[in-house]
């Protein structure tokens, strides 16, 4: 049978107030007297009901992160900087991976709005849907993460993805390169419509400069990989490439260097973005677009906790990093 609060208060000799004063930290409760209620504790080996206290209270101390990919190094950073600043006021983060599904991300939102979470943190898989207004309904407050295309009345930490993607292919273009193919992932995504958006722009400001657009069904390492493959055995090769984010550079990096002889960056020269955590690892060392992950998470956070206390200056809703370029040897 569970130890209820009664039986810690009987144990310790006090009331079940007091009890109670101890667990929510309360200096109401003398020294010696905490030292007992804790001791208690201990004997009884008493796990409290967080679950019924959130149900008084209204909101926990948990605030949920659904992400796009928690198997995208990007979004396990955003997550550790979520984290980071969420323990700083005691809250603890509960992650969800949608999968870029907007079930899966529906399912999600439901079971966290049932736990009743202080707020939602989301990287919409459809930014066109209704999650944001339902959640509103529902009077939990939401930030949108490495999005910006919501209204002024919803707080948004994005970075700058049109301009992270002039940055990728004005570089590749003051290396000499002129036939850049962009490996994209699905265009549907807003972040690689917007890196596109910047990558042609780029492309257009430099005479003889083309840019090929190749779509893939993901933004994954198989997904480069297989995109590699069909550059490396084409005759008319491009001698620069772009992808879309860093796991489908390494991809595109396996399939040239270790399946089809390709030189990195002499033949090919290749920049990714995201500067993931193994960009600077990998067997020719990737340049790429840093995207100040971490930051976007703890600015998340801090947007959120600002709406719990009291609501955010709507000049002060939307944050947008800028990116920056890393370049190292993929590159030239």
């Amino acid at each position: 049978m569970a130890v209820k609060i009664k039986d810690v208060a009987a144990h310790a000799g006090v009331s079940v107030g007091t009890v109670s004063n101890v667990l929510n930290g309360r200096d109401t409760v003398s020294p010696g007297v905490v030292e007992r209620v804790r001791a208690a504790i201990d004997a009884l080996g008493y796990v409290r009901n967080d679950a019924a206290r959130q149900l008084r209270a209204g909101r926990s101390r948990a605030i949920a992160l659904v992400v796009l990919d928690v198997g995208n190094p990007f979004f396990a950073a955003v997550a550790r900087g979520a984290e980071a600043r969420a323990a700083a006021d005691g809250y603890v983060v509960l992650l969800g991976s949608s999968g870029a599904d907007a079930d899966q991300e529906r399912l999600y939102v439901d079971q966290f709005r049932e736990q009743r979470v202080a707020g939602v943190l989301l990287t919409p898989a459809d930014a066109g849907g209704d999650v944001v207004e339902h959640l509103a309904a529902a009077g939990i407050p939401v930030v949108l993460v490495d999005e910006q295309t919501a209204g002024d009345d919803v707080c948004t930490v994005s970075v700058d993805d049109v301009e992270g993607g002039h940055l990728a292919v004005a570089h590749l273009l003051e290396q000499g390169r002129r036939r850049i193919a962009f490996v994209a992932g699905p265009l549907t995504t807003r972040q690689v419509a917007d890196r596109l958006a910047g990558a042609r722009r780029a492309v257009d400001d430099v005479e003889g400069a083309s840019l090929e657009v190749i779509e893939t069904d993901a933004m994954t390492v198989l997904a480069g990989r297989a995109a590699g493959k069909e550059l490396r055995e084409r005759a008319d090769r491009p001698d620069a490439i772009f992808a879309a984010n860093d796991l489908l550079a390494v991809g595109v990096l396996q399939a040239l260097t270790m399946l089809g002889g390709i030189r990195v960056p002499d033949d090919i020269a290749l920049v990714g973005y995201d500067d993931i955590d193994f960009a600077a690892a990998t067997v020719v060392p990737l340049t790429s677009v840093r995207q100040p992950a971490e930051a976007l998470g703890s600015t998340a956070v801090d947007l959120l906790l600002r709406q719990l206390d009291g609501g955010v200056d709507p000049a002060e809703r939307q944050v947008r990093f800028q990116p920056e370029l890393v370049v190292r040897a993929s590159s030239g």
